[in-house]
């Protein structure tokens, strides 16, 4: 089995193996970081007869899977289905999107433009939906008509370009939407702009490398926040040595020493998906060329999340769009572009370490964050997501939030399977299906079949082309303390075990059938710092909250005052309410002021799951903030003393 721990343990500075830990050791000097035994890469975990099946070695790396090639069914493909038909071929792009690029008479702004053709190009590949991939062709068309002949392509007057806020943003993230198209279609037209584009950015940038960006109102790597990764993938794609030099050598991102800044304040030093867009370019620049001052500030956001209360219990980030660790969750909490940027670092952390955890911490901020910034009917959604109070929607298609979501939806089908060599790994569980070719000319079909996250049954059926052996990795959630796992109908060997990936290493027949039963019990997760005393309803990876409008009784009580009874909790029952196949609770609870708990409750009230868009309670007090039902969030190392990287 692999440990999900092992990897965290050493991030946080207490033991194990890793590249990051061996580069914070060389960074730092402390010497605190034990050297990791990579032994979950055999599939061992405590279990020396799983060492004996498997092979001698094989690579801990996990890989995506050739785009297009999973179809998504269950929560997932229905949240994808929804983003497509009730949101991207709905908008208005020719006015919202194309025509400030064909006026060209902006003095300043932003729109999203290349997170919408990354987003609508992965959309129509995963979907196969010819009207998205109509949407697709016109946006690009559209899009290099408008290119002049330096090589911009944007919507402001020339007098203000690239110095602007927001211009150099812009721009990037569109050389990464077009390179995206030809990476995905073969579209040379596309990469055609995205090049030409790119060079306009690094002549006018390198002519005056000096000059402020937006007044130096807020630090550059904001300012030019999505940059370095489109350079990357321009790289990645052409081959080409000068787009790497400027992610190396004049953006210089090896020197960023990430330090965690508390609050929005002075220059906002603290912007989380500045942050994360940046430890995700290091992560990708490491693979080419390795230094370990590249995986610093990865290491220390690690530690910010999990040891010292940056993460909250939807598994969001940051407050007003800037770390915070006081768990607080009102109207600012979990800027979109965070959520979604903590995705897509997870995904490159899980290709690198292949640590459960990363899948842990994936599920909850999709099940929960994610979806909970869009609206039951798919047409709006959230800048924020607030677990604390009243939610709002965004009021535009543009600018920032809304694309990211949508390229955070589309990028989910790149997260439910990837490859390690000569097998499968299985990270996300939904209704879904892939068909990939293996080592030795093997080519598997693996179906999955499931109501994940109402029901805790999975079932997969592993049909190679002809029988073959190979692992197939199984992600056992942290919160689930008693899986089962069989094959064919007989316990599998080595057993499951909880926040681990389980490694099945065997020949495989066609037809052969994988179930795991992953009971969902419900808990009571204590709450820290600004929650200390109050707790939140869990079951699975899903959370819950309490909705005014549910109940008419709540109109004029302030939430936070009701006292809940643990005790009393019912459930889960069927509830539509907010998606098909939902689920929700019941418990008693006490009016404010009332003589609990000797009083009889009050209230039998309601808790949804989180993303009900009338949420506005997640986390209730309870009378007794030491009962035995109350639990820790296994998803957290326990805060026993600073250590790690110091917040400046």
């Amino acid at each position: 089995m692999v440990n999900r721990r092992e990897f965290l343990v050493a991030a946080v500075a207490t033991s194990g193996v890793s590249k990051l830990a061996e580069s914070k050791q060389a960074t730092d000097g402390k010497g605190q970081l034990a050297a990791l035994n990579m032994r979950n890469a055999h599939g061992s975990g405590g279990h020396p007869e799983a060492r004996r099946e498997g092979p001698t070695s094989y690579s801990a790396q996990p890989a995506h899977l050739p785009p297009g090639c999973v179809k998504v069914g269950g929560e997932l493909g229905r949240r994808i289905d929804m983003t497509v038909n009730k949101n991207v071929l709905v908008l208005n792009a020719d006015q919202d999107f194309l025509k400030p690029l064909q006026e060209r008479t902006w003095k300043s702004g932003y729109i999203g433009l290349g997170k919408l053709i990354d987003a609508s190009a992965r959309l129509a590949l995963c979907t196969g939906d010819e009207r998205v991939l109509t949407l697709k062709r016109h946006i690009v068309a559209e899009t290099l008509k408008t290119q002049e002949k330096d090589g911009y392509i944007g919507y402001l007057l020339p007098e203000h370009r690239v110095w602007d806020l927001w211009d150099i943003s812009e721009m990037g993230y569109i050389v990464y939407g077009l390179t995206m198209d030809h990476r995905l279609y073969g579209e040379a037209a596309s990469l055609e702009g995205a090049r030409k584009l790119a060079e306009y950015i690094i002549a006018r940038w390198s002519g005056e490398p000096d000059h402020a960006i937006g007044d130096n109102i807020v630090p550059t790597r904001m300012a030019a926040v999505g940059l370095e990764n489109a350079m990357l993938a321009l790289h990645e794609e052409t081959k080409d040595a000068k787009y790497l030099a400027f992610v190396r050598d004049f953006r210089k991102i090896a020197d960023w020493d990430g330090r965690i800044v508390l609050g929005r304040w002075g220059r906002i030093e603290g912007h989380a998906y500045t942050y994360l867009a940046q430890c995700i370019a290091q992560l990708r620049l490491d693979r080419l060329e390795p230094d370990p001052r590249l995986l610093g500030p990865t290491h220390d956001v690690l530690d910010f999340l999990l040891n010292r209360d940056g993460m909250t219990i939807t598994g969001a980030c940051g407050d007003q769009e800037c770390w915070h660790n006081t768990q607080e969750g009102t109207i600012n909490l979990g800027e979109t572009c965070a959520t979604a940027y903590a995705i897509f670092w997870l995904d490159e952390l899980m290709r690198r370490e292949s640590n459960s955890l990363y899948g842990d911490l994936m599920e909850r901020l999709i099940f929960n964050t994610l979806f909970g910034a869009q609206s039951p009917d798919g047409r709006r959604l959230r800048y924020y997501t607030a677990f604390d109070g009243p939610r709002h929607y965004f009021e535009r298609d543009t600018y920032c939030c809304p694309n990211n979501y949508r390229r955070a939806i589309a990028t989910l089908p790149d997260l439910i399977y990837y490859r390690v060599k000569g097998g499968l790994a299985v990270n996300l569980y939904t209704a879904s299906s892939t068909e990939v070719g293996l080592d030795g000319d093997v080519t598997v079909k693996l179906p999955q079949e499931t109501e994940y996250p109402s029901g805790s049954q999975v079932a997969l059926r592993v049909d190679p082309s002809r029988p073959a052996r190979f692992p197939l990795w199984l992600r056992i959630p942290a919160w689930c303390p008693s899986p089962k796992v069989t094959i064919n109908g007989q316990p599998s060997e080595p057993p499951a075990a909880s926040g681990r990936f389980l490694v099945l290493y065997r020949e495989w027949k066609a037809g052969d059938q994988v179930e795991l039963d992953l009971p969902m019990t419900w808990r009571w997760v204590k709450g820290r710092q600004g929650q200390a005393g109050r707790v939140a309803l869990m079951r699975g990876p899903q959370l819950f909250c309490l909705n005014r409008a549910r109940h008419p009784e709540l109109k004029e009580v302030d939430l936070r005052l009701l006292v809940f009874d643990p005790a009393s909790l019912e459930g889960p029952i069927s509830d539509e309410s907010v998606r098909p196949g939902g689920m929700a609770f019941r418990a008693k609870a006490w009016k404010p002021g009332a003589w609990y708990p000797l009083e009889k409750p009050d209230f039998t009230l309601t808790l949804t799951e989180f993303p009900d868009p009338d949420g506005e309670a997640t986390y209730l007090k309870v009378p007794n903030p030491e009962d035995s039902r109350l639990v820790a969030d296994e998803l957290l190392t326990p805060a026993a003393k600073p250590r790690g990287a110091q917040l400046r």
